[in-house]
């Protein structure tokens, strides 16, 4: 079969623009927040990616302790300061006369200034936790001010300062492309893996609609891969990569990637800019949080290719056509790694290689591509596929001496079941769900509500209820499947008797262990919502979190909290029946009570924790 042709990168006359970005970065302005003219070392950087998001600062190390003096990188004043237990912890936001936003994380404490001002924010609101906006300058701060000392507060998994510099509109920039001499980096990216991915119904890949993964050899300073890949029809190009700094043994991320055909460039992907609006669309722009996606995908909301066009990214030869390409992979420091990527263009074949057959027949689905892998059957191979009330019969894409795949695209209908002769396969998809629209699923068990925003690609549904009425368990889709923000669920269960006041959903990973996810009961269904797809359970929290105290007495008060359930919602201490400032720290388990003004704790004191399932435990006692 003769393919339509040609490379399909759009290499025909282009310019690359020149990134505004550059105008943005001024070199100099600002100072290392941690140890200004004293060499410094990185755990994290920018364009790093982080199971489920993509790391938008730098991690300076401090030694794995806690205290480092933080400084202010530049005059400015405080526009945003956070107490939190979560998230960045404490942390500070100052910005600056240049229209730039500096900040600084996981910190264990404010300078004096601060800490008092958000204490005496904390006592009139009431609250443990508290997040304020003061006024233009009415917090102002020098450069090489120290503002703060360093910590491990919120989602810190270790004692450092998470930095960012962000422009006037809150988007994220590399700070190391502002210019941090402290920070040394003569070390180019290093490759792990490459991928060649099929792109649609007709592509394959050494014959077959398979990703392949292949590991590049180094030789003389740069990379090749170790034979010649044949590619049909259009296929794009994945990497896992890592960069990594002088004297740190981390392994971090890089921002740009360029393609190159001899010395012609025909494309780059350039990580320069990151809009917090659309941070999860990283979980689209990789695979599974490893590769890097290097083509344009359609409901991509970055811009980060030049030039952007529909099929920048994608590789297309006629048959029997060599070409290698050149894949340079480069840090901030501008350090360049080469890899060699050499492709040959092949006629689709019938006839392929594809290993031993499975025993029954599998089911895979590949974005809007269905494959079917099958045993070869004495009852012949032309498979049927019922769409609706249509039958159409299909021979196999390819097959073996012992197998045959069957591919089927369902942008023209969703198959209910497929005989391929030997078995016949229920596909289980309930509905195609369109990305950019609100939509509501609904069948006699559950119904689904997506919004404009939940969805980062068209979804192809499948929702599967098992379990027994006293143990219900519903699966939808897989949970290494991503979605953009929350999907809100409506889970019918008319024969569940269980006490519905201390029963919950749960989210149950394959070890079997729960996470807490909450919900409603309405009557008979109980409505959660939920960013993640998988397996959810019904289980019951009746148990109150355990409150021990560790210190008691005119200075403090200091417990130990824990849920080993649906965790901890809230706490409250009050003492004389006035309230009592508590701070917390999750990852150690402890609250201690700040008074506002130093004065001793004394007379009547109740402590209340609160776990997500509603359930209270209280401590009483007398100072």
């Amino acid at each position: 079969m003769k393919l339509n042709k040609s490379l399909i990168f759009i290499l025909l006359i282009f310019c690359f623009p020149i990134s505004s970005y550059s105008q943005e970065v001024d070199k100099g302005y600002f100072i290392s927040p941690i140890k200004p003219g004293v060499r410094n070392y990185l755990a994290g950087n920018f364009a790093e990616l982080r199971p489920n998001h993509f790391h938008t600062g730098l991690d300076f190390k401090t030694g794995g302790q806690e205290g480092e003096p933080i400084l202010a990188a530049a005059d400015g004043w405080v526009y945003r300061i956070k107490v939190s237990s979560f998230g960045y912890g404490n942390v500070i936001y100052l910005k600056h006369p240049n229209g730039k936003i500096t900040v600084y994380g996981h910190l264990r404490n404010f300078n004096k200034q601060l800490t008092d001002f958000m204490r005496n924010k904390m006592y009139e609101a009431k609250v443990n936790e508290l997040e304020v906006y003061p006024e233009p300058g009415e917090l102002s701060v020098k450069k090489g001010e120290r503002i703060a000392d360093s910590g491990n507060t919120g989602g810190s998994g270790g004692p450092h300062l998470h930095f960012e510099i962000r422009d006037s509109l809150e988007r994220a920039l590399d700070p190391l492309l502002f210019g941090f001499p402290e920070i040394v980096d003569n070390t180019p990216p290093t490759p792990q893996k490459i991928a060649i991915v099929p792109l649609n119904i007709d592509s394959r890949v050494n014959g077959k609609f398979e990703r392949l993964e292949v590991t590049p050899v180094y030789s003389s300073g740069s990379y090749t891969l170790p034979s010649t890949i044949q590619i049909t029809g259009q296929v794009g190009l994945e990497i896992q990569s890592f960069d990594q700094l002088d004297g740190a043994s981390n392994r971090n991320g890089f921002s740009t990637f360029e393609l190159s055909e001899d010395t012609t460039m025909v494309f780059s992907l350039v990580v320069d800019k990151v809009d917090f609006n659309y941070t999860r669309q990283f979980l689209l722009h990789t695979y599974r949080n490893r590769f890097t996606k290097l083509y344009v995908q359609k409901d991509l909301r970055f811009d980060y290719f030049s030039p952007k066009a529909p099929n920048t990214g994608y590789f297309e030869l006629d048959p029997g056509i060599k070409k290698t390409y050149q894949l340079s992979l480069k840090d901030a420091y501008g350090n360049t790694r080469k890899i060699s990527i050499p492709l040959q263009g092949q006629d689709l074949e019938h006839n392929v290689n594809d290993g031993p057959a499975p025993s029954r027949a599998t089911v895979t689905y590949e974005g809007h591509i269905l494959k079917v892998k099958a045993p070869i059957s004495p009852n012949g191979g032309l498979a049927k596929f019922y769409v609706g009330a249509h039958t159409f019969e299909m021979l196999p894409a390819y097959q073996n001496s012992q197998s045959r795949t069957y591919l089927w695209d369902m942008n023209f209908g969703i198959p209910e079941e497929i005989d391929v002769c030997s078995e016949v396969v229920i596909v289980g998809i309930n509905a195609k769900i369109p990305a950019d629209s609100e939509h509501l699923f609904a069948n006699e068990n559950v119904k689904i509500k997506f919004t404009e925003r939940t969805l980062l690609e068209d979804l192809y549904l499948r929702v599967k209820q098992s379990g027994s009425s006293s143990s219900p368990r519903i699966e939808i889709n897989e949970s290494s499947e991503n979605l953009w923000s929350e999907m809100e669920i409506t889970w019918n269960l008319p024969d569940y008797k269980g006490d519905k006041e201390k029963v919950f959903v749960f989210q149950e990973a394959s070890n079997g262990r729960k996470s807490f996810i909450g919900g409603t009961w309405e009557g008979e269904s109980i409505r959660f919502k939920t960013r993640n797809f998988g397996t959810f359970v019904l289980s019951t929290d009746d148990v109150k979190p355990t409150l021990t105290p560790v210190r008691i007495n005119s200075t403090g008060l200091r417990f130990t909290i824990r849920d080993n359930s649906s965790g901890i919602d809230s706490f409250e201490a009050n003492v004389n029946g006035k309230w009592l400032l508590m701070r917390y720290e999750h990852k150690q388990a402890v609250i201690w009570s700040e008074t506002q003004n130093g004065e001793p704790i004394k007379g009547p004191i109740l402590v209340k924790v609160t776990d997500q399932a509603g359930n209270v435990a209280e401590w009483k006692g007398t100072l």
